[in-house]
């Protein structure tokens, strides 16, 4: 028997046992809402997506082919969005997550307006984005299914057995829209006992996913951005295990921490480790400082700081701000020490924050990541901050150069110039931006890749778009032509908005509750049906 049959004899065997109370509850319509509010609470969603993504990252080691996917979101619409586009055009979710920004959080959420990307937005935010991003999905499932029940309705009404049959199949096998969501906890936004109770909240909204960074909380900068700082080891394990607590505190068994480094970027730290012994974990962090090896107490002025590495007496450099600085050039093996540690401490899988999407570098680094952990996996950050025409250009002109070829048609400082669109480097460099993500996959050990601020751009160029038509020339037709009618022949679900908001499943609730007495708003005067 059908999943959906079995819930309509569970309800009616509920009515009849409830007595002639119940008597104008109808079973069916009763089990279509049970099946349109699949997930009852955000850990149901992080217990279901945390088996997902376990799911997919086995899938990955068996077969790099099946890597992952997604795009950041600010509102819960632009991620209902992408899933309802997702399936429209491949038919499935699968592999397909949603990024949850800290940067857009800050920039496009916050109540103080837009912000950097300095966790000065309220922490608050981001729970709440999480439990409006599944509001979303799960009205999107709503919304499909009930559809394919007014079809059902349609093809009894009809007589038609056979069209009855194929849509009680697709009710059966339906293919929620919800799916994991990573979720940005920027530094933690304060000390260890603070995350914790922030993973909290996120994970009782839905998130199966939490990345969090190394940087110190409160000097925390964008990872593309400079003046970042980094904190000790220890320091940041001890965020690391508050995360998995709160996962195991609230059932989560399967949750994933992404731990991310910024040291690839970062020159600078605010604390000298502490080192019990020579060559522990301390000892290696604080041989990267950058200072000057002294011989007596001669050579230490008021206020110096100095520490034994390396077995010898070291003052490392101090800015004004009292940070200190890394060693020039020491930023590759810092990574590396970062990823190992944190994956042999509880993380599941790593983000390395790059300065520029070469997959050379990248894999680089993986690999001696992989000498000690050999299944290690990346989330990596396909960047609107990166000039990702300008770097492939400059990639593929390297290579060009490298293996001899004429390259004197081509300025390299400024081949991000129009006149080379066209060109056969151009084309190249194309094409290498298109295989980026299935060649990283393959070559640096990347599992999931994604786009951090995507609607935040296609907004603000679509906004120009219809603002420089419609108050141009163009009038009424710059939002006819270059919006509704594109929204008609591309089939996008939007161009009826009454439905998309809710109109219909309201329709149906109303005819559920009052029957026939029902006032509902799908008539013959409602203008959508022009649509």
């Amino acid at each position: 028997m059908s999943a959906y049959k079995n819930e309509i004899d569970a309800i009616a065997t509920a009515r009849t046992a409830a007595g002639d109370s119940w008597e104008a509850i109808n079973p069916e319509y009763a089990a279509r809402m049970r099946l349109q509010n699949r997930f009852k609470t955000g850990l149901d969603i992080a217990r279901y997506t945390a088996k997902i993504m376990r799911h997919d990252m086995a899938d990955y080691d068996a077969d790099t082919a099946q890597y992952t996917q997604s795009l950041g979101c600010w509102h819960g619409f632009i991620g209902q969005q992408k899933l309802i586009a997702i399936k429209k055009h491949f038919g499935s979710t699968n592999k397909r997550y949603l990024y949850l920004s800290g940067w857009m959080i800050a920039a496009l959420r916050s109540e103080f307006g837009p912000l950097p990307d300095q966790s000065m937005h309220e922490k608050t935010s981001v729970p709440a984005l999480i439990e409006e991003l599944y509001t979303f999905l799960r009205q999107a499932d709503a919304r499909e299914l009930g559809g394919l029940f007014r079809q059902l309705d349609d093809a009894r009404e009809a007589g038609d057995a056979a069209k009855e049959a194929e849509l009680q199949g697709q009710i059966d096998n339906f293919q929620t829209h919800v799916v994991p969501i990573i979720a940005d906890i920027d530094a933690g936004f304060g000390n260890e006992e603070a995350t914790y109770l922030l993973a909290k909240k996120m994970i009782e909204a839905g998130a199966c996913a939490i990345q969090i960074e190394n940087q110190v909380s409160d000097e925390k900068q964008c990872g593309h951005q400079d003046g970042k700082v980094t904190v000790p080891h220890a320091d940041f394990l001890a965020k690391i295990r508050a995360v998995r607590y709160a996962f195991l505190e609230l059932g989560v068994e399967d949750g994933v921490i992404v731990a991310r480094t910024d040291s690839l970027g970062a020159g600078l730290t605010k604390q000298i480790a502490v080192t019990n012994e020579p060559g522990d974990l301390g000892d290696q962090y604080n041989s990267f400082l950058d200072g000057d090896y002294i011989e007596s107490a001669a050579d230490i002025d008021n206020g110096d700081v100095v520490v034994k590495a390396n077995g010898k007496l070291l003052k490392p450099k101090r800015l004004a701000s009292g940070l200190f600085q890394f060693k020039k050039g020491s930023g590759e093996d810092r990574v590396v020490l970062d990823c190992i540690t944190s994956l042999q401490n509880g993380a599941d899988l790593l983000w390395i924050e790059t300065e520029k999407p070469h997959v050379g570098q990248i894999a680089g680094m993986v690999n001696r990541i992989r000498e000690a952990v050999p299944n290690a996996k990346l989330v990596y950050n396909n960047s609107p901050s990166f000039n990702w025409t300008l770097n492939f250009r400059q990639q593929v002109f390297d290579a060009m150069a490298e293996a001899g070829q004429d390259v004197s048609a081509y300025d390299r400082a400024n081949l991000m110039s129009v006149e080379y669109d066209e060109t056969e480097l151009a084309a190249a460099a194309d094409e290498k931006i298109r295989t980026f993500q299935a060649d990283a996959a393959r070559e640096a050990g990347i599992f999931h890749h994604l786009i951090t601020l995507p609607t935040y751009h296609t907004a603000a160029l679509s906004t120009d778009n219809l603002a420089k038509e419609y108050f141009g020339e163009a009038g009424m037709l710059g939002y006819v032509a270059g919006v509704q009618r594109k929204e008609i022949r591309q089939s996008i679900a939007c161009v009826k908005h009454q439905n998309m908001a809710g109109s219909d499943m309201g329709d149906d609730h109303k005819e559920y509750f009052s029957g026939d007495a029902a006032l509902k708003a799908s008539g013959k005067d409602n203008t959508m049906n022009q649509f």
